[in-house]
């Protein structure tokens, strides 16, 4: 008893280290902190694999409110239920939200300093491939047949091209991805559904199944 009670704390405690330092150390937020998110859990930690932590980050960026918040709830769930989800949420926020304060007070005045403008435009540079990273790393594990890839490409043009609000086309991409299901499955066609990663981490396999 005595045992699992402190294995829990140990978790717990990581848990909130882990998203302690990802909050304040990632610059440009949200989708930036995706790479670090799946470095720290998947890669140093092994508390998941990559492609439950894909698919985790990926709800997160389709539910509303901010995709790193999301995703540290997420995965505090996962690994240490409704504590865990707390103290994940907790150690993403606390330290953002205090180094934030103390940026504001300093930014209202400094912004006109040149030094300070060029040091944020180099940031803007880093956030540009944080974000690039964590889009080629999801795209590893999502875009596995022509299909997925179809539906990205079409969501990007979409978004490119036209005023639409992201929402429409998350909800459009789920009643797509049960459309093509079902028509495969009528077809007698193989339904794909997901890249498996074997545990050498060579060629990654596919998992073929019927549903």
């Amino acid at each position: 008893m005595e045992n699992g009670l402190k294995n829990k704390m140990i978790l717990l405690w990581n848990l909130f280290w882990v998203f302690f330092k990802i909050g304040p150390s990632t610059f440009g937020g949200g989708y930036a902190m995706m790479a670090v998110i799946e470095r720290e859990v998947v890669e140093k930690r092994r508390w998941m694999d990559e492609h439950e932590v894909s698919d985790l980050l990926s709800i997160s960026g389709s539910a509303p409110g901010g995709v790193g918040v999301n995703a540290s709830a997420f995965i505090g769930y996962r690994l240490g239920k409704i504590p865990g989800a707390i103290i994940a949420v907790l150690g993403i926020t606390l330290p953002t939200f205090l180094l934030l304060f103390g940026l504001s007070l300093a930014y209202t005045h400094l912004q006109s300093e040149p030094k300070i403008q060029a040091a944020l435009k180099g940031i803007h540079g880093a956030v540009i491939g944080l974000i690039a990273v964590a889009a080629y790393k999801m795209g590893k594990s999502a875009l596995f047949d022509r299909s997925t890839v179809a539906v990205a490409v079409g969501s990007l043009a979409v978004l490119l091209l036209t005023g639409w609000n992201p929402i429409f086309l998350i909800l459009i991409g789920l009643v797509l991805g049960i459309i093509i299901v079902r028509v495969k499955k009528w077809l007698g066609l193989k339904i794909v559904t997901e890249k498996e990663q074997p545990a050498d981490n060579s060629n990654a396999g596919i998992i073929e199944y019927y549903i």
